[in-house]
């Protein structure tokens, strides 16, 4: 199941071949994105003409993919305003549900909320 709760999302800002499955997107998670795909974070992937969308994560014991097929419309990757020469943002739990359900984030305006800082 799919619990994106307490996970660190990112997305990848250009396009991946929806033919790769576990091992060349692990490939590209290593490579392009500079992750580690075994450290429980869930990666998104978008194909080139934005209608169908993949997430690849580590379950405790091995890769797991979702996987999703738009038969209408397409989905919006957030807007980046700098890049920086990054080739992935994070994203939080609800902003990857509003992507899902065709909401564009920027549209949307999130209230200040209190968030606990590390003690370390």
């Amino acid at each position: 199941m799919l619990n994106l709760r307490n996970q660190t999302i990112y997305i990848a800002l250009a396009p991946v071949d929806m033919r790769k499955s576990f091992d060349g997107l692990a490939a590209v998670v290593k490579n392009s994105l500079t992750c580690n795909p075994l450290d429980g974070s869930c990666f998104v992937f978008i194909n080139k003409s934005a209608d169908r969308i993949k997430v690849l994560y580590w379950d405790t014991d091995g890769y797991a993919i979702w996987y999703k097929r738009l038969e209408e419309g397409r989905f919006r990757i957030p807007a980046v305003v700098e890049q920086d020469g990054k080739t992935s943002v994070p994203l939080t739990a609800a902003q990857l549900a509003m992507l899902l359900e065709g909401i564009e984030p920027i549209a949307v305006k999130q209230r200040k909320r209190f968030k606990l800082k590390n003690c370390s």
